[in-house]
């Protein structure tokens, strides 16, 4: 199973979620644009207690900004067709996109460009805060749009259920987990929540994939 890890914005704990999929499938991770240093590679990687071979970025990027304003910077265009999935990896590969779906990638291409083009299913990001339903119905309306399939949706941040029960009725898919607030955010106890909630993880994404 391959699949692509987005949200409805940015630092919306792509990357925390990226490394729980990724411990909890024993999967390969992929970072194909980062813009940025520490790079999600490297961040995700420190959080994984079984080490993995790091995969190298499509794009590497040095300013933390939108991708098509850090490529121009150094005079590159980003350009989709460079962008291919790995050769090699294991049986299961998450690849975590860059900001939120609609992010540019050059003047044509946006961030939800990638898993169209690779064929990947979806899992989106939706951290809970005020506004949030109306960004996550937005992301969700797109993904459809486009014909992409959504997965699954993880929520991030304080419990809300009825924030929660009205994007699930409109998203049709399952709420893969809620990821609260961490009291700690190291490999130990990423290991721990991934490892409580793989094989119900599991069941889920797979009958949706």
């Amino acid at each position: 199973m391959e699949i692509f890890i987005t949200a409805i914005g940015t630092d919306s704990g792509k990357s925390i979620v990226s490394s729980i999929l990724t411990e909890a499938l024993d999967a390969d991770y992929w970072k194909p644009v980062q813009a940025g240093y520490p790079t999600d590679t490297d961040t995700v990687h420190s959080l994984l207690y079984t080490p993995k071979e790091k995969l190298p970025e499509a794009y590497l990027l040095e300013h933390p900004m939108s991708p098509h304003a850090a490529a121009a910077l150094e005079n590159r265009v980003i350009q989709l067709e460079d962008i291919q999935l790995p050769k090699y990896t294991k049986e299961h590969l998450v690849v975590e996109g860059a900001g939120g779906i609609m992010v540019p990638l050059n003047d044509e291409n946006m961030v939800i460009d990638i898993p169209q083009k690779l064929g990947l299913g979806v899992v989106l990001v939706s951290n809970i805060y005020l506004g949030n339903i109306n960004h996550t119905l937005l992301s969700i309306n797109e993904l459809k749009r486009r014909g992409l399939p959504l997965v699954g949706i993880v929520f991030n941040g304080d419990n809300n259920e009825a924030t929660k029960s009205i994007i699930l009725k409109h998203a049709n898919c399952p709420e893969l987990f809620h990821l609260p607030t961490l009291e700690k955010v190291d490999k130990e106890s990423i290991y721990a929540f991934a490892n409580q909630l793989k094989e119900n993880l599991r069941t889920k994404l797979f009958q949706n994939a």
